[in-house]
This record gives C-alpha cells, structure tokens and sequence, in this order.
C-alpha cells in the first residue's frame, strides 16, 4: 500500500471517529466522558491524512518537473540492463478498508444477557451515598439501589418506592434479574451489576428486553455462582417494558 493509500486508510479511519463521536455509536465502545477524545482523534487523522496526501503530490510534482528538466546526454548502450519495474503493491492491503466499512455501517450491539450470566457482579461498596429524591416512586440508578441493599443494608430505601431500569437476565434455574452493564472506560471492560426480582414479575420475561421495575427493598439476597458476589433483590410491585436507552452502559458504578 503506498502513500497515497495509507493517506486514504487514514482519512477514513478519521471520518469513522468523527461519524461515530458525532452520534450515539461512540456509546457501544467507550463512556460518555469520552466523546471529547473521539472527536479530536478523528480530526487529527483526518489532518494527518490530508498533510500526508500533500506532501506526496508535492513530491511526485517535484520528480516530475526534474525528469522533464533534464536532457539525455547520451544513446543508452545496446548491452545495458533495463532498469526493473517496480512492483505493485499487494491489493489484499486493502482489506484493512472492511473494519472501516463495518465501524460505518454496522453498529455494534450493547452487551446483554448472555454476557451479564457469564460474569460475575462487579458491584463495589461505594465511598458514600447521596441524598435520595423525595418522589415517590423515587427514580434510583440500578447501582445505586444495589449498593444502598447490600452496604447500607437497605437502611435509606426502607419503606421508600423505588423505581430502577435495566435489561433482563434469566439463569439456568428461571431466577430473574435486571442487569446494567457498569464500564470504567470501554465496552471491552465492561462488568454487570445484577439486582434479582421477586414479587409480582411479568409471566413472560424476554431477555434482554429492557424494563422499569417499580418496587420495595427486600431483605432477600443471593451470591452469583461466578464470582459469589452479592445480589440484592427488589420486591417488585409494577414492571413495564421500555426502550434500549441512548446509552446501555452505566458508568457511574464507582461512584
């Protein structure tokens, strides 16, 4: 791949950063806080791409003019060897375009059930709770609920509606969860936080699907089988479905 190729991989690459940190498809790779530094790498591709170009066409003008510039001062000789040709780059260079394509064209998916059974609870004790809503239901962030039930052992959330989203996980065993996967800085470290659901569940849950579960904090608790972490549960009161939201990750778990 020459020059002028790289520059071409290389704009597209930087076209697909801005695309991508100029819509919500930067969401299925990194954390909001990011979409600052996915902007600036796409334009400083893009730049990078276009000096590049420059600088070729500058060149590739300057050999020209000095061909051109010069005379022959002499018949080649009969014997002498021919200068070899250059050989052309090897196309299947350009393959490096399909990631690229792909980026554009395909967004990826959230990572869901199948993910969230096979990973552990990530939940961690957090460094303090803030002041909860007077609303009732009041709306809770899933890992602010799970914290304040297994840390705070549901002190502040006795006796309180409480109103939690998240996407839907069944085990083996048909035991319910609502799930939101929690990220530090990117989808590729991205780990569940798990709360279980008992009380009045929907007879059909589809996983993945997303719900707003309206309930009450229970005493109920269970370990998760893969890194026996624990799970809280919420007695639930009223569930309703609700659509994938903009951003399907959680990054505020370390709060």
């Amino acid at each position: 791949m020459n020059r002028q190729a790289q520059a071409a991989v290389m704009f597209l690459v930087g076209a697909a950063l801005l695309h991508a940190g100029g819509t919500n498809l930067y969401l299925r790779y990194v954390k909001a806080g990011l979409q600052p530094l996915v902007l600036a790498a796409g334009a400083v591709l893009i730049v990078s791409a276009l000096a590049t170009a420059w600088y070729e066409w500058k060149r590739a003008r300057a050999r020209k003019e000095t061909a051109a510039a010069a005379e022959p001062t002499a018949h080649p000789e009969p014997h002498a060897h021919p200068e070899p040709h250059a050989h052309p780059e090897p196309r299947i260079s350009w393959l490096l375009v399909l990631p690229l394509l792909a980026l554009i064209l395909v967004a990826p998916p959230a990572l869901g059930s199948y993910s969230a059974l096979r990973t552990g609870t990530a939940l961690q004790q957090p460094y303090g709770y803030l002041k909860l809503p007077k609303s009732d239901p009041m709306p809770l962030n899933l890992v602010d609920y799970a914290g304040r039930a297994v840390y705070d052992h549901g002190r502040s959330l006795a006796g309180r509606q409480v109103r939690i989203a998240g996407f839907v996980a069944v085990d083996s065993a048909g035991t319910p969860y609502l799930v939101r996967m929690a990220l530090n800085c990117c989808a590729a470290d991205a780990q569940p936080v798990k709360v279980g659901l008992t009380g009045k569940i929907p007879p059909v849950l589809q996983p993945d699907a997303w719900l707003q579960v309206t309930g009450t904090y229970t005493t109920k608790r269970t370990h998760d089988p893969v890194n026996n972490g624990p799970i809280p549960f919420l007695q639930v009161t009223e569930a309703k479905p609700i659509p994938t939201p903009a951003d399907p990750y959680d990054e505020t778990w370390n709060n």
